[in-house]
């Protein structure tokens, strides 16, 4: 595991405090003065957990568990949740990020516009250089100038070099970013990419080409392919890695505005349905706010609320 994706998460607590309130404190309250299960305090559980934005499958398979264990009793519901949660979490894989010293690196960066790629990127960018790392950004979101100009500022305040090339082939832009590392010695390329879902064949086709691309001139340095979900998205987040799994091999996942949202149980509905492990969590502004996910800080904060 790189170095600087170690340090924890401060005051995680307080960050996940409104998704601890909506998907374990209401749902406890459900039965909290309760000697035995009964079918309406089943059905609230069941109806707590997906308005939590667990999701219905997940929810129903934990509720549908619960029905089936004769000897259960509410007042173990806390011990099991956290038991089904941190099952789902190592289920989903390592949530270490790969990198390798002495090769390239290449982090394929994908999600919808406004979930928080660029400054994302930007962080994962800065933190590298803090690292020593000689990083290079490839801006693959050719066709929206906003992106391209927004990444631009951000890789100067990271210290990152740029690949840029208004209203190009995203896919050309990546191949000279892959022709610029392997000539220049650089250790990090982190491919900036389109999300414009409202059409999606189109998009869905130029990822392809992007990683087709990769697939090609270095397939060997493809360390992750990460989906950037925003938090407060809820069950989108689930539809937006459906949907992005499609056309690209996702490795992983970057939540971004985690801190205060109150749907980070997004978090496990993506590790449940998908087998995708989060890696990387966003917890404010700065460019230090770029934290690894560990899953049993993460179950702990949850439950010690």
């Amino acid at each position: 595991m790189f170095g600087f994706f170690k340090d924890k998460i401060e005051n995680l607590k307080q960050t996940v405090s409104n998704t601890a309130k909506n998907l374990v404190e209401n749902v406890i309250s459900q039965v909290e003065n309760e000697e035995q299960y009964s079918e309406f305090a089943l059905d609230d559980i069941e109806d707590t957990l997906i308005s939590a934005d667990l999701g219905v499958s997940y929810a129903s398979e934990l509720v549908d568990n619960l029905r089936g264990e004769k000897n259960a009793k509410p007042s173990e519901l806390k011990n099991y949740l956290r038991a089904e949660f941190k099952k789902t979490l190592e289920d989903a894989g390592s949530t270490e990020l790969n990198y390798k010293d002495g090769e390239i690196n290449i982090y394929f960066i994908t999600g919808v516009n406004g979930a928080g790629k660029t400054t994302l990127i930007a962080k994962m960018a800065y933190r590298f250089k803090q690292e020593g790392k000689k990083v290079l950004i490839a801006a693959g979101d050719t066709f929206r100038a906003a992106a391209e100009e927004q990444l631009n500022i951000w890789s100067v305040r990271a210290g990152a070099d740029i690949v840029r090339r208004d209203k190009a082939d995203p896919a050309s832009v990546v191949y000279e970013a892959i022709q610029k590392a392997r000539n220049e010695n650089y250790d990090v390329i982190l491919v900036d990419t389109a999300g414009r879902l409202q059409n999606k064949f189109n998009l869905m086709e130029e990822l392809k080409k992007i990683k087709t691309v990769i697939d090609k001139n270095a397939p060997e340095v493809l360390r992750e392919s990460i989906l950037v979900v925003d938090a407060n998205t809820g069950q989108n987040g689930l539809v937006q890695a459906k949907v992005f799994g499609e056309c690209v091999n996702l490795t992983s996942v970057a939540v971004t505005k985690l801190d205060g949202s109150a749907k980070g149980a997004i978090i496990l509905a993506i590790a449940k349905d998908m087998k995708l492990p989060v890696k990387l969590v966003g917890v404010g502004e700065k460019m230090d706010d770029l934290k690894a996910f560990n899953p049993d800080d993460f179950i702990d904060a949850l439950f010690e609320n």
